[in-house]
């Protein structure tokens, strides 16, 4: 792969003539679009999505919102490192300061938009959907036909492994109407690096080794646009060397943001956490001096002390997950620049913390909040309440989509829940309806146009829907 390619500033559609006389605007194109996703709905309404506390009124706990802009913020600085080695190493003559620049840029905006297609109530909400369908779809009928014999494999396949990466592409290209049909018509770079898994759901194979086949990257109803996005840059099946960055980013934000919050709802106490990572550096081979947690831990804790901090406890915990945060980006960096000419053959088939330092730390986190936090009473009960609240959503919407657009007439209700769905994704529908004459894509359509719908709201307007509709105002 290279870099010129890569970073390609192409789009899927050009406005205007190209006649017009240049309006002076001297962004590059990637800041460009960094203004777009900002002003967008898709992202004003990540502050009302779960990031792990669904519902939570506290201040304090991370969004969606806080977290794609923590996330933002730790691509931008891990493109910064990352480009200053190779740099300063001449490690690649074609990797120069304006390849840093253009890097840093299209990292920070996907760091913005890599969980836009999230649904409501965090990842228990994709389980939801991919739940309701494996239940649901083999019983519903199209004209006297099962569904499940309607669509093909792939369809199926789609909605059995419902994916908020892939629906964060999907909202990107289409559903978010700016202009016309190619949603916020973002340049191929971004695009690219937000496609975590560039394999369909009917190639993905999570026990394969390779980190690219986990979960499914797109939908077949965007996998035209993938691959002609991927042809142009040179990355077909392949990762872009970006998304192993913006995944380590993510990894980042989560692992020691999930800690902090779940210390603060008081999942967690200060000695538990210490006691925990004592633990884990023992089964691991735990990394001396400055990069052990426990001494970092420890090193903060004395700090408060010395300082006469009121409550030193949370103050080494905050600042223990700061000084973690510089610990993880540079084991991010070295990941990356160790292993920079697999990843730019397209040949590694790790994430950056492999082998690192930094990869028992991270599982060491991930592991803590697990036990402590997301398996804890308070927050199975909202997950119980999210997943009845989509239950209930799907059961409504599902049913009254297959006949929608139709020549078989709609019941009333149907038509008044149809009506509910947002009218830039129903006019999304009929554009890209009206393109095939398959009786099956046009109803995998349909019901992708349900999920788009329900995967779209917030934590709050899914529930607020879901009492509504159920009569209770």
């Amino acid at each position: 792969m290279e870099w010129k390619r890569l970073l390609s500033s192409s789009r899927i559609g050009v406005y205007g003539t190209g006649s017009r006389k240049p309006s002076g605007d001297l962004r590059s194109e990637f800041e460009k679009d960094y203004h777009r996703i900002i002003g967008s709905p898709s992202f004003r309404r990540l502050q009302d999505k779960t990031q792990v506390f669904a519902l939570d009124k506290s201040d304090f706990i991370r969004t969606r919102l806080t977290h794609s802009l923590e996330v933002s913020s730790f691509a931008r600085s891990l493109g910064q490192n990352i480009s200053q080695y190779l740099i300063r190493n001449a490690v690649d003559p074609s990797f120069d300061l304006q390849t840093k620049s253009d890097v840093c840029d299209i990292l920070q905006c996907a760091g913005l938009i890599h969980d836009v297609g999230n649904p409501p109530f965090g990842h228990f909400g994709e389980e939801a959907i991919r739940d309701w369908f494996l239940r649901n779809l083999p019983g519903l009928s199209f004209k006297g036909c099962p569904v499940t014999e309607v669509l093909n494999r792939q369809m199926r396949e789609d909605l059995y492994h419902f994916e908020g990466n892939a629906q964060a592409f999907r909202q990107v290209t289409k559903l978010h109407f700016l202009v016309n049909e190619h949603g916020m018509n973002l340049t191929y770079a971004i695009l690219n690096t937000i496609i975590k898994y560039p394999v369909s759901s009917l190639e993905q194979n999570p026990r394969s080794g390779d980190i690219r086949e986990k979960k499914t990257g797109f939908f077949l109803a965007e996998q035209p646009l993938y691959e002609k996005i991927s042809a142009e840059m040179g990355t077909t099946g392949v990762r872009h060397p970006l998304t192993f960055i913006l995944e380590a980013a993510d990894d980042i934000a989560y692992s020691t943001a999930d800690i902090e919050d779940a210390y603060k709802k008081g999942c967690i106490s200060y000695e538990d956490l210490r006691e925990e990572l004592v633990r884990a550096g023992k089964a691991a081979v735990a990394a001396p001096g400055e990069r052990n947690p426990v001494a970092i831990l420890d090193h903060q804790y004395e700090n408060a002390l010395r300082r006469g901090v009121e409550n030193p406890r949370l103050y080494a915990v905050q600042n223990f997950v700061v000084r973690l945060q510089s610990v993880l980006i540079f084991s991010a960096t070295e990941g990356f620049t160790s292993n920079y000419e697999a990843i730019m053959e397209g040949a590694y088939p790790y994430e950056l913390f492999h082998g690192t330092d930094g990869e028992w730390i991270r599982d060491a986190l991930c592991d803590i909040a697990y036990r402590y936090a997301f398996i804890s009473r308070p927050i199975l009960q909202m997950e119980v309440c999210g997943g009845t609240i989509l239950d209930f959503l799907l059961d409504r919407f599902v049913p009254a989509a297959i006949y929608y657009d139709t020549e078989v007439p709609l019941r009333t209700t149907d038509k008044k829940r149809m009506a509910l769905i947002s009218d830039n994704y129903r006019h999304i529908y009929h554009i890209y309806s009206e393109r095939t004459d398959s009786e099956a894509e046009k109803l995998y359509l349909r019901l992708l146009l349900v999920t788009d719908y329900i995967s779209g709201m917030t934590d709050s307007y899914a529930k607020d829907l879901y009492q509504k509709l159920n009569g209770i105002v």
